[in-house]
């Protein structure tokens, strides 16, 4: 269970958002969506113990965050847009150096790694230098990398950004079947991955929730029954470019 209470960060004079609260139990994915500067990625680093907040609290299966930052981490994997990596490891070295620093033993590394990738479709590239490989070989190995210690929330920043279709499949048929044992919470400007994805939608303007909803309840709000009319309706978009 994560339990997220009256979220607050400011930056200066900037409110970048502003009492946040919700849950997520075990099986959910949820897309977090919001135009540009809504506070979206603010949301994610708090989440992933990157920011700390001007107020509130995050709870992990009882765990706070606040005050037991290491205890809370073990539950959270997190994959920031553009991942980071070392071009001059291997993908199988960069996701070993994941693991260590996550503090996985060797004999659970080798277990973890070869679940991770069956389920990412790795096994050709696993020998290969990372500064060689495609953007969708590098995000499935970021992935990999975020899940090596097993944790039970996984946290993504616009996370299929320029994958092919093919690439697309199966990154998200990996995470149907991770949320099956965990929480998922993603980012996103690309409302396919939401239909397909997410069952539950946390819009997000100018730093406050706007509303909890799901897919289809947020839909139907609408008289054409477009995801896209809904999200520019409720977050104001529309108005703010006719301005």
């Amino acid at each position: 269970m994560l339990n997220v209470k009256e979220l607050s960060r400011n930056f200066g004079a900037l409110k970048a958002l502003s009492e946040i609260s919700f849950t997520a139990g075990q099986g959910e994915i949820i897309s977090i969506l919001g135009p540009n500067g809504a506070g979206k990625t603010t949301l994610l680093r708090l989440l992933s113990g990157i920011l700390a907040p001007d107020k509130g609290k995050i709870v992990i299966d009882g765990i706070n965050l606040a005050e037991n930052r290491v205890g809370a981490l073990r539950l959270i994997g997190y994959i920031p847009e553009n991942s980071p990596m070392y071009d001059e490891m291997s993908a199988c070295e960069f996701i070993r150096y994941a693991a260590e620093l996550r503090g996985v033993s060797t004999s659970l590394f080798r277990s973890r790694l070869d679940a991770l990738t069956f389920g990412l479709e790795l096994s050709d590239v696993l020998s290969r230098k990372i500064a060689g490989l495609s953007k969708g070989y590098r995000h499935r190995i970021g992935i990999a990398a975020a899940l090596i210690h097993s944790p039970k929330v996984l946290i993504m920043d616009e996370p299929s950004e320029g994958l092919d279709p093919t690439q697309k499949h199966i990154f998200r048929r990996f995470i149907k079947d991770f949320s099956a044992k965990g929480i998922v919470l993603m980012s996103t400007h690309i409302l396919e991955d939401v239909e397909a994805l997410a069952g539950r939608i946390l819009l997000i303007d100018e730093g406050r929730l706007v509303c909890d909803t799901t897919p289809s309840r947020l839909r139907y709000q609408m008289p054409d029954r477009d995801l896209f009319s809904a999200f520019r309706s409720l977050t104001g978009s529309k108005k703010k470019r006719e301005m």
